[in-house]
């Protein structure tokens, strides 16, 4: 019987896809996306809009993988997702009140904080200033892929910069290919605008990046 070489060479460039529940994702079914993160390699997976990246953001090795996939700037800060309040503290300097309320009125959900990054993480994943955007998202499996890794993880989207994210894992391989290792197929995700980005380093919140949350609604839960 023939073998068609082209098909099967363009199989083999394909990433792994590991199909799991995404709203009971269990541990052992995420071990080999943890694998592959603990061994520096760049895994895809659903967030509460989008599929995103992760990689491990105390690897140099990994954060460069993670930058080549996105053809990402250099000098362009990557958002982390923790399992909870917990592992967001594993990196962060201080959480300060006005962070600890954002996050008991939106944690779970799309709205990143931005605070002083402990030593630790890679260079390329924090801004100039030293800074760190994180959030916990709603969506399950996203939460339960950091808290089986111990650690917070990445979570830029995945998809080359510039170009459109993905909402299903068939669009992140047709997009990213082998550049990625593996992406976790939890189902299509709500797509939309990303998470918003709030500064609470200080007393008051300054607005970085509205998203899906209106700025008006984060002050409102603030007075």
């Amino acid at each position: 019987m023939a073998v068609d070489v082209r098909s099967w060479r363009a199989r083999a460039a394909l990433p792994r896809r590991l199909a799991v529940d995404p709203d009971r994702p269990e541990s052992v079914a995420l071990q080999p996306a943890v694998d592959a993160l603990a061994a520096g390699e760049v895994v895809a997976f659903p967030t509460d809009t989008l599929y995103g990246l992760a990689v491990d953001p105390r690897r140099s090795d990994a954060a460069r993988r993670l930058f080549a996939v996105k053809r990402r700037p250099a000098g362009v800060a990557v958002p982390l997702i923790a399992a909870d309040v917990g592992q967001i503290e594993l990196v962060v300097r201080y959480l300060t009140p006005l962070a600890r309320r954002m996050a008991d009125r939106w944690w779970p959900g799309p709205l990143s904080i931005v605070l002083d990054a402990l030593p630790g993480l890679d260079p390329r994943l924090v801004d100039a200033a030293g800074t760190v955007a994180l959030r916990v998202p709603a969506h399950p499996l996203a939460r339960r892929l950091a808290e089986c890794f111990n650690h917070p993880i990445t979570a830029t989207s995945a998809n080359r910069s510039g170009e459109s994210p993905a909402t299903e894992a068939a669009a992140v391989v047709e997009a990213l290919g082998s550049e990625v290792s593996l992406v976790v197929d939890g189902g299509s995700t709500a797509g939309g605008p990303p998470s918003t980005i709030v500064d609470a380093r200080g007393g008051a919140p300054a607005l970085l990046r509205e998203g899906v949350i209106p700025w008006d609604h984060v002050l409102q839960s603030l007075a």
